[in-house]
């Protein structure tokens, strides 16, 4: 991408990205870069650890304007740590987070955390990943983590999404569809912020018998006037 073919809505939202990034404190920005093409972002460059990388990502999704992110972003470590060091860390995690069956395990090859296991929910698999990616030495993590079919499924339980929906105080519950088939859940609609479409599917992934979740949710930002939004008042 060539300065050239940037709009200003374009240089806007990279600017506003760079700027959270820097302000978040969770991220060393110094060395990643952003470029921003209609409403999607790129984060290239390098961090110190995976923790870093998923702030940044995370980060730069907060900002107005973003539809999507793709994380380039390499993980550079300031001290190496062996795989043993990692894992240990790892199983001592895993032990600590009493919410997690003792079926999840953890396998570690040059820095990259493979997690395996069978778990009873959504909210399980997620977790795990959580509490192992601030593990120092931790440059990647593979979720291998299988969510394991309940005897039964509530047969109200598109309602029971829907009305949680309606529970989330920053989302427009009316502009989103759930559809419920099986096991699985399809989250469709618009919200204005990824960070709606993420406290959509969290709410999703939270209903009992759906192990997998497709969030095919559009970010569609709301129009503002941002030509004064960084003056001081």
């Amino acid at each position: 991408m060539t300065t050239a073919t940037l709009t200003a809505r374009d240089i806007r939202t990279r600017d506003a990205v760079i700027r959270q990034l820097e302000w978040d404190p969770d991220v060393d920005a110094s060395a990643i870069g952003v470029a921003a093409h209609e409403g999607a972002v790129t984060l290239t460059g390098f961090i110190d650890s995976y923790a870093g990388k998923l702030a940044a990502e995370r980060a730069a999704k907060q900002v107005r304007g973003v539809r999507a992110v793709a994380n380039d972003v390499q993980v550079r470590l300031k001290l190496a740590r062996t795989d043993e060091d990692i894992a240990r860390d790892a199983a001592r995690v895993l032990f600590l987070n009493t919410s997690l069956p003792d079926s999840v395990q953890a396998t570690v090859r040059q820095g990259h955390v493979t997690l395996t296991g069978r778990v009873p929910w959504i909210y399980h698999r997620n977790i795990a990943a959580l509490a192992i990616h601030r593990i120092a030495g931790v440059v990647g993590i593979v979720n291998r983590i299988d969510v394991v079919l309940p005897p039964h499924l509530d047969r109200d339980v598109r309602h029971q999404i829907t009305a949680a929906l309606h529970r989330l105080a920053d989302v427009n519950a009316k502009q989103v569809q759930v559809a419920v088939k099986g096991y699985e859940a399809t989250l469709t609609g618009t919200v204005t912020s990824w960070a709606q479409r993420d406290a959509v599917l969290h709410a999703a992934e939270a209903a009992p018998g759906i192990t997998i979740v497709h969030n095919l949710i559009d970010v569609q930002p709301i129009e503002v006037d941002n030509s004064d939004s960084y003056e001081i008042c």
